[in-house]
């Protein structure tokens, strides 16, 4: 019993922990809730999400993990697409959405927007979200608070499971 101990518990400590390293610093795997970003991401879809943001770059159109900026979800994750970076200009009107005053050619949308909001600036060390399914996301259009503090970030999301079978 003693030589099966020696052998496999340091093994399987060194396996939680490493696991539990690159859960939390490296890479996790998440499931999707809702239907915001329908048609891209379905209900339920696993994705796999890039934690270490110190070595990536966001760009317009990524699809990110935050917390939201609403204080009775502030423990929840959103998964929404990044529309602004930091001193961009947000606006939407006539069913478009302009950024920094241009037109924004959004293939992934199903449904012209049905609402007006903004312009708004997105504020240094922020980001602004919207969700793909626009018309019914609860995203930065509804928060009393639009912006996503760069600390609230999560990571990126790297590939969805469910489209790769």
């Amino acid at each position: 019993m003693k030589k099966f101990l020696k052998q496999w518990v340091p093994s399987i400590a060194i396996g939680i922990i490493l696991s539990l390293f690159i859960r939390t610093y490296v890479a996790e795997a998440m499931r999707v809730p809702t239907g915001s970003m329908i048609p891209t991401i379905a209900i339920n879809d696993r994705l796999v999400v890039d934690k270490m943001l110190w070595n990536t770059s966001l760009k317009h159109g990524d699809i990110v993990v935050f917390h939201p900026p609403v204080a009775e979800d502030a423990h929840k994750r959103y998964v929404k697409r990044l529309i602004g970076l930091p001193g961009d200009v947000i606006e939407i009107k006539e069913g478009k959405l302009y950024r920094n005053h241009e037109a924004v050619d959004e293939p992934y949308l199903q449904e012209k927007m049905t609402y007006t909001f903004g312009p708004v600036t997105v504020p240094a060390d922020h980001y602004f979200f919207l969700g793909d399914n626009r018309n019914v996301s609860y995203d930065a259009h509804l928060w009393e608070t639009p912006f996503v503090d760069k600390d609230a970030l999560i990571g990126k999301v790297l590939f969805d499971v469910n489209q790769l079978f």
